[in-house]
């Protein structure tokens, strides 16, 4: 089966028609791509020329600052999209996306995009509750940020994560979480090994294994429950 053929995941996509689906692939509005982790997609306040619909990839949205100042706002797997700004009305990105888990994806010019929603009202629709759900995993992240402990926060980063990639393995080095995080790596390794401490989780270079789902749930500050339950609302 060839990439063509494929059926995507992406459950924006999945608002489509069947028939407008394939036939956006078939005329290449649609194309599959292969993104590697760590590669960025969009640079923030530059002009977004292509969207990017996750498969198996996941993306992050980071606030930059400066190089030592970053701070992760939104994370999407194969129920967003990359470039929302651009339904918006938007034509330069706000924020840096950077692939966090390498995959593939579905990339479409902006144009298109735009095309696609004034065609398909059930594609507006979804992309719409998609905006708000991003708009909440951002707020909550503003306020989580600033109130609650590292090693809450880092919790709720690797079940956001877990829940992208339906698997307890994750690939995740003490330098990435601490961009996603806003701290340094030394915060991130004492936030790391006490929740290793607790059997919660268990890591060695780079490599982050969730052993018990429910313990680091409760260990997780409330903004990973409260993001859960107002995008499944």
């Amino acid at each position: 089966m060839t990439h063509i053929d494929a059926v995507p995941c992406n459950q924006l996509l999945a608002a489509l028609p069947a028939g407008a689906l394939q036939a956006m692939l078939r005329e290449g509005a649609l194309d599959w791509v292969s993104l590697d982790a760590g590669g960025a997609l969009h640079e923030q306040g530059r002009l977004i020329d292509q969207v990017y619909f996750p498969d198996d990839a996941v993306i992050a949205f980071m606030a930059v600052a400066s190089q030592r100042m970053t701070l992760e706002v939104g994370l999407v797997g194969d129920e967003g999209v990359a470039g929302i700004a651009v339904a918006l009305g938007g034509m330069v990105s706000p924020v840096h996306a950077v692939v966090r888990r390498g995959g593939m994806a579905l990339r479409m010019p902006a144009d298109a995009f735009r095309l696609a929603l004034d065609r398909h009202p059930e594609l507006a629709q979804a992309v719409a509750r998609h905006a708000h759900d991003l708009m909440v995993q951002a707020t909550q992240t503003a306020f989580c940020s600033h109130f609650h402990l590292l090693e809450a926060r880092l919790a709720r980063s690797l079940l956001m994560m877990r829940d992208r990639v339906q698997t307890d393995a994750l690939h995740l080095t003490h330098e990435i979480l601490g961009l996603a995080l806003g701290v340094r790596r030394v915060g991130i390794t004492k936030a790391a090994t006490s929740l290793q401490q607790r059997g919660l989780i268990s890591y060695s270079r780079g490599e982050i294994r969730i052993l018990n789902r429910q313990g680091l749930e409760m260990a997780s500050c409330g903004c990973y429950a409260l993001v859960k339950k107002l995008a499944e609302a």
